[in-house]
């Protein structure tokens, strides 16, 4: 008999870990975990992760084979990302091309992908209340999809060229977007395979 995998996508609140648990104390009594948001079922596990600070959409399954098959796919993940200044097209030729960012101590270029500015400002629910926009000069939006998913990586390559990122929200996985989901919103999936075809 086939064992049921269960899969699930939700939109992460800024301030919760891409994790169900930890080894570190101090991070078990501070931090808050995806638990917080929905009852998953055991084995659960995040496809990828997105960063204490970012947003946005994120997918949950039981299926390990699956997740390691969406984690090494290249698949497009696409985010919007709003920046510390007025972003030119000189940076973002660059952003497009590759940029040099810092990994695991070594230097790395990213691999190209498609950066473009957000001529409105995207639909979203509100910042949470800890991310200090009004301190910064103006700010602007910008659509990044990227095929490789290295720790904190648009926030690196942003800052790379000048526009340090304010606010990060990851809106599409391949095939599946983050729609008019709410913050901390978990919807059943009855399969995320479409993803990868």
């Amino acid at each position: 008999m086939a064992v049921q995998e269960h899969h699930f996508i939700l939109y992460k609140p800024f301030g919760i870990l891409s994790q169900f648990g930890s080894n570190d104390a101090r991070q078990l009594r501070t931090k808050q975990f995806l638990g917080a948001l929905y009852d998953f079922p055991e084995g659960c596990m995040p496809i990828g992760r997105l960063d204490e600070k970012s947003e946005g959409l994120l997918l949950i399954t039981s299926d390990g084979k699956l997740s390691d098959t969406i984690n090494n796919s290249g698949i497009e993940k696409e985010y919007f990302a709003q920046l510390d200044g007025e972003i030119t097209i000189e940076a973002l030729t660059k952003l497009s091309a590759g940029v040099e960012i810092g990994f695991e101590g070594l230097k790395y270029v990213t691999k190209p992908c498609i950066a473009k500015k957000l001529l409105k400002i995207p639909c979203l629910p509100k910042p949470d209340l800890s991310i200090r926009l009004e301190r910064h000069r103006p700010s602007s939006w910008i659509s990044i999809t990227i095929t490789e998913g290295k720790f904190r990586q648009v926030r690196k390559m942003t800052a790379a060229v000048g526009f340090p990122t304010l606010r990060l929200v990851r809106v599409r996985i391949g095939s599946i977007t983050l729609g008019n989901l709410r913050k901390g919103q978990v919807k059943t999936l009855p399969s995320i395979q479409s993803i990868i075809n």
